[in-house]
């Protein structure tokens, strides 16, 4: 078992970003619900246990409360925000509403710098804050080792106990040296070495999914995506034709995208491979739905009963692996009791029903999409497949707004692959996490040749990221959107006007639905 940190989750919208900065240092991070009993943590055996943030109040009837027993672990606590206002509500301080709420950057001034949290930095240092409430009594046995404009308290530590707890979050990027707050607290505090590489968690993976499959056959859901890729890719390296790939065609794809994967992965990769061209009962059950969230329960219900229909021609399998990932997993599950909200439905996650008597394989469930990448070069796979940009399970679904109709289906996917040929060309595809066309239910008048024109338009989205949770809209070359634009409106028949979505995620998402 790797070292890891334990993060028990409370709500924030930060507590993914958390778990990347602990990979980060080359340590594993797990990330649990808030309520999780302390002998199922101490049974993992982590180093140390971080309290995440969230918007509850400590002293609210129905607050997220952690087991009280973690705080006889003996192990390191660092509580961020909602966190450290848990440490002092268990062990003794107080907390209550702030006169002023602190939202947005703050200064952090050291006062003891002795702290091993904040060894090797500065005494100053510009901090994020996003809370109401504010410690107002320090907890028994804790000291002060910085603080802000309005807070006495914004870090405190029981250095015998290796308790520390933050009012700010460090996880996040408006927070200079973060990074080396987390990392102190990962190493010095909780003594972690740098063992855990992609490396490692192959052998470990193909271990447990031979462990756990043994002779039985498995079934995967093959989208041609990356993370359905590597998860194919892995779990053939544990246990070879015991695996029977299924490719569904749901009428929402790519331009060319049935061909590439049946041509990647049944002909070059010797992968069983099962085609299945559902595209035209999808695009029927699809008709007049105009809400994104319907239009994704509609797609996740249609593909499970095309894929449970699939999987009877395929022959009998004990098992069903699929390539879901940590933001799938911690997005989409709404936990009874945690603050923490639905962002979006995921057909594959949690989604079969339970007359499909099969035990699932998830062999990416805990990594995110850049480690994913990095798994899938040291598989082997093609680099032109590892750092595709990633695809939204539903498709072209979620890039055409409003009803979908095969002709709109298709500006948007002709407008997507112009897109996409423009960007390789300039050599900026693999360097960006997103660049795509959505198609906009917007009718304007324009003019080609001598004739009027009442036509639809199209939104060019691209953003960077590492890991998907937070996006910045790309400053694209003025000669290269030219470009995209000319080709869109002449080549894209029913587009007549291109427009440019600058908006960063958050407030916005990546996708448009």
């Amino acid at each position: 078992m790797p070292e890891q940190i334990v993060i028990l989750d409370f709500g924030s919208q930060y507590t993914q970003v958390i778990a990347r900065r602990i990979r980060e240092c080359h340590v594993y991070s797990t990330i649990l619900r808030y309520d999780t009993p302390a002998a199922e943590i101490r049974a993992m055996q982590p180093k140390g246990i971080i309290l995440s943030g969230g918007p509850a109040s400590v002293y609210a009837k129905d607050a997220p409360l952690p087991d009280r027993a973690i705080f006889k672990m003996g192990i390191p606590v660092l509580g961020i925000c909602y966190g450290v206002q848990l440490l002092a509500h268990f062990l003794g301080g107080k907390v209550e509403k702030g006169q002023k709420r602190e939202f947005g950057k703050g200064t952090l001034t050291v006062l003891d710098s002795s702290c091993p949290l904040f060894e090797g930095l500065p005494s100053t240092l510009q901090v994020w804050n996003s809370h109401g409430d504010r410690l107002t009594r320090l907890p028994k046995e804790f000291g002060v080792v910085a603080t802000t404009e309005n807070s006495d308290y914004a870090v405190i530590e029981n250095r015998e106990r290796r308790y520390v707890g933050l009012q700010f979050h460090p996880e996040v990027v408006h927070t200079t040296h973060g990074r080396e707050v987390i990392k102190n607290f990962v190493h010095r505090i909780c003594g972690c070495g740098t063992d855990w590489t992609m490396r490692n968690y192959v052998d470990q993976a193909v271990e447990e999914i031979r462990s756990v499959v043994g002779k039985d056959r498995v079934l995967l859901g093959l989208s041609g995506g990356v993370d359905s890729s590597v998860a194919a890719a892995l779990i053939h390296k544990a246990v070879g034709d015991q695996l029977t790939c299924i490719f569904v065609n749901n009428g929402l794809l790519r331009s060319r995208e049935a061909e590439v994967v049946q041509e990647v992965f049944g002909r070059h990769f010797k992968i069983r491979l099962q085609y299945e061209d559902a595209s035209d009962l999808f695009l029927k059950r699809l008709r007049g739905v105009t809400d994104p969230e319907r239009k994704r329960k509609v797609i996740g219900r249609t593909f499970i009963e095309v894929f449970q229909a699939a999987t009877k021609r395929a022959g009998e399998a004990k098992f069903l692996a699929q390539g879901t990932l940590y933001p799938d997993v911690i997005e989409s599950v709404p936990i009874a009791g945690n603050p923490a909200a639905l962002i979006k439905s995921h057909h594959n996650v949690g989604g079969l029903p339970k007359r499909m008597k099969f035990k699932l394989v998830e062999p990416l469930r805990c990594l995110f999409k850049d480690e994913v990448r990095v798994l899938g070069l040291e598989l082997g796979l093609p680099r032109e497949i590892v750092y595709r940009q990633p695809f939204p399970g539903p498709g072209l679904a979620v890039r055409c707004l409003g009803d979908l109709t095969p002709a709109k289906l298709e500006m948007v996917r002709a407008a997507d692959a112009i897109v996409v040929e423009e960007m390789k060309a300039s050599g900026l595809y693999y360097k960006l996490w997103q660049s795509f066309a959505v198609l906009l239910p917007v009718r304007s008048v324009g003019v080609m040749g001598d004739e009027r024109t009442y036509d639809y338009t199209i939104c060019i989205r691209a953003v960077e990221s590492q890991d998907g949770m937070t996006a910045d809209w790309v400053k694209l070359p003025y000669d290269l959107l030219e470009k995209l634009s000319n080709r869109i409106v002449n080549e894209v028949k029913g587009i007549n006007r291109c427009v440019l979505d600058i908006t960063s995620k958050p407030p916005g998402t990546i996708e448009w639905e």
